[in-house]
């Protein structure tokens, strides 16, 4: 039972966010004893991927207004001791604005396939409080474990996670819970191609999808808080293959680059072989584009050609490139993926030469997307630290830190159960701190929007299309709205459908945004009569805005009276990227413990030397214990993985 945790641990970590999971997964590598738990019923914090009734209870949630539950815990608290209460109320989602394009009506007594009335009490107060909490028409846990039933036939085998607290109820239940990430992912990272979903065979004509068959199919569904891509040179990327976190996950290549120009969206070409192919382009502006792209992979080799408009914006300097106004809207919007306004030329020449750099590793952009959704990946780090003995508790709050009033470092927590629970290091979600230590916290917004449409932005012959679209802005000084567009193979979504994302750094409600982009691109009209124009566009079926805090960039002194050894981790940024999270994880992990390794490989269990006592075991019968077995199982599976990564980029 969770209230029977140990009362002392290396390391507490609150909250499940994906530089939370990365710090927890590195700490349990490195042989820190971890407790990672979080108020939620389900993993990723604002990471989190949800299937369709998962949203819909996450909406209601976040429409309502919970007040504080006040407890008596100061009882425990000693002469010598402070406090530090943490907030019980997630304030970080605000706007939420949710629109159904069809017949609500029609979907009123359907039911999710495959949707369970309860799920099975594990032991754990995370998994007891999550079985409470179930709804009978959409329980807000499938959040936590989103397609575990409909995904389960295709990885039953061998793929049991290590019960690395023996016993521990609680651990079980992450393992559980993030074990639907599949265990054959490695082969999509490390092999150095991407695994390909199974195809699917297009209709002939676009099916009239009904909000009933959404809601059925509820399940089919993940669906993004955070809508973000992963560079195939990026920093996560490099960090899943060298952890070899990457056999938890598969991945899909994102197959084209667009633009929305001249009221019109067009493909982009990225690599060679697209720019010569290209019937957009003319011949001259053919040898322009890979005449600028070429200078940008060693533009540091030629200062002389940029130095002179450092202090200029990467626009101003395109146009001295003697570049025609398509191939500098493609460059700046596309490709550098920069501001008009706001980027330096410095800026914008490390943006073209990073997205340069990632083409061709994995495929024909630089850009991978993780099957299932973007949740999947705090999960995959989870696991790991499961793997090595880390503790699991969803639905776990803290109510405060206790602090040492001499030496004002931070000494223990006290749950919800009262139980006071000791550690070295306290890394928490910037979401549970209280308003009280965020006074002189200045936090930005993120806008963002998520649409079910029924056809793709730009049709092709193949309707199995992962695209990325950057919509400039129509006012200059606002920001760019970048578009992630979801096929079916991804995971995301049900048949015959399209998931799209827009996000971009706020200037007023979600809604007030994006609206504006969404009217351009798609066709919002319900009746059944519509002028042409609108008919050629793809029709959204439905629809939820909403503004997320982003915590990013808050200089640790911004927060009041914060212990030395606690740490904060801030939540998704605007970024596209995930290198800021990464960054933040492996930066506290180095200040708290300088002389490890940060997520280092795990061992080949050819080269573990076994002691007598532990070889014993094995040799009377018992090997096959859930503490031992399955991790060096699945390390088998990838042990000859990663070499063929380092391979690959050798021989590129």
């Amino acid at each position: 039972m969770a209230d029977n945790l140990p009362s002392e641990f290396d390391v507490v970590v609150i909250g499940t966010g994906l530089p939370e999971s990365i710090i927890a997964a590195a700490c349990a590598r490195s042989g820190q004893s971890v407790l990672h738990v979080d108020a939620r019923n389900y993993y990723g914090g604002n990471w989190a991927s949800f299937s369709f009734s998962g949203l819909l209870s996450w909406i209601k949630e976040n429409q309502t207004d919970i007040g504080d539950e006040c407890e008596d815990w100061r009882k425990l608290i000693l002469e010598n001791e402070e406090v530090i209460p943490l907030s019980k109320k997630d304030k970080t989602i605000q706007h939420v604005e949710d629109f159904c394009f069809g017949d609500q009506d029609s979907a009123e007594d359907v039911e999710e396939a495959g949707a369970l009335p309860k799920l099975p009490v594990l032991g754990a107060s995370g998994a007891e409080g999550v079985a409470q909490e179930s709804e009978k028409e959409c329980p807000t846990t499938e959040s936590a474990l989103p397609q575990a039933e409909s995904r389960e036939p295709e990885k039953a085998t061998g793929t049991e996670p290590a019960s690395a607290t023996e016993g521990n109820d609680a651990e079980i239940t992450s393992e559980n819970e993030s074990s639907h990430s599949t265990t054959s992912g490695e082969s999509a990272l490390e092999s150095g191609k991407t695994e390909a979903a199974p195809s699917e065979i297009s209709a002939q004509e676009p099916k009239k999808i009904k909000y009933s068959q959404i809601v059925r199919e509820g399940r089919r569904f993940n669906i993004d808080l955070v809508s973000k891509l992963l560079y195939s040179r990026g920093l996560l990327i490099d960090l899943l293959i060298k952890s070899n976190v990457s056999r938890y996950a598969e991945f899909k290549n994102a197959t084209r680059i667009l633009a929305f120009r001249e009221g019109k969206v067009e493909q982009v070409p990225c690599s060679r072989a697209d720019v010569f192919n290209s019937r957009q382009l003319s011949m001259v502006e053919k040898r322009m584009l890979m005449k600028f792209l070429t200078f940008c992979l060693d533009y540091e080799q030629h200062p002389d050609e940029y130095q002179a408009y450092e202090n200029s914006t990467f626009a101003q300097f395109l146009r001295t490139r003697k570049l025609t106004p398509s191939l500098q809207h493609f460059i700046l919007h596309s490709i550098a993926m920069v501001s008009e306004t706001d980027c330096s030329t410095l800026e914008g020449l490390q943006a073209t030469k990073k997205f340069l750099q990632c083409l061709g590793r994995y495929g024909n952009t630089p850009f991978l997307f993780p099957l299932y959704g973007q949740g999947e990946i705090p999960q995959c780090f989870c696991r790991m630290c499961a793997v090595f003995g880390g503790v699991y508790c969803l639905r776990h709050s803290v109510q405060c830190l206790v602090v040492d009033k001499e030496s004002g470092r931070c000494k223990a927590i006290v749950d919800h159960f009262g139980q006071r629970i000791s550690a070295n290091y306290f890394i928490l979600e910037d979401s549970y701190l209280s308003e009280s230590i965020c006074t002189n916290v200045c936090y930005r917004q993120i806008s963002r929007a998520v649409l079910i449409t029924d056809q793709s932005v730009l049709n092709t012959d193949s309707e199995q299309q992962v695209s990325v679209l950057t919509v400039p802005p129509v006012d200059l000084g606002k920001p760019a709205v970048c578009i992630i567009e979801l096929c079916s193979s991804t995971m995301t979504c049900m048949k015959d459908t399209y998931l799209v994302h827009l996000t971009c750094p706020s200037t007023k409600t979600a809604r007030e945004d994006l609206e504006p982009v969404v009217q351009k691109l798609f066709n919002l009209n319900t009746e059944t009569e519509t002028d042409n124009e609108e008919l050629e566009k793809p029709r959204v079926l439905w629809a939820v805005y909403f503004n997320m805090r982003d915590s990013s960039g808050v200089d640790r002194n911004s927060y009041d009276g914060l212990p030395s050894n606690v740490y904060v981790c801030s939540g998704p940024d605007s970024a596209l990227g995930n290198d800021c999270a990464v960054k933040q994880a492996e930066t506290i992990f180095q200040d708290m413990f300088p002389a490890e390794e940060f997520c280092p490989p795990p061992p080949n269990p050819e080269d573990i030397i076994y002691d007598e006592d532990e070889i014993a075991p094995e040799e009377s019968g018992f090997s096959n214990s859930p503490d031992t077995k399955p991790e060096p199982s699945a390390e088998e599976s990838s042990s000859g993985g990663s070499t063929a990564v380092k391979k690959e980029d050798n021989e590129e």
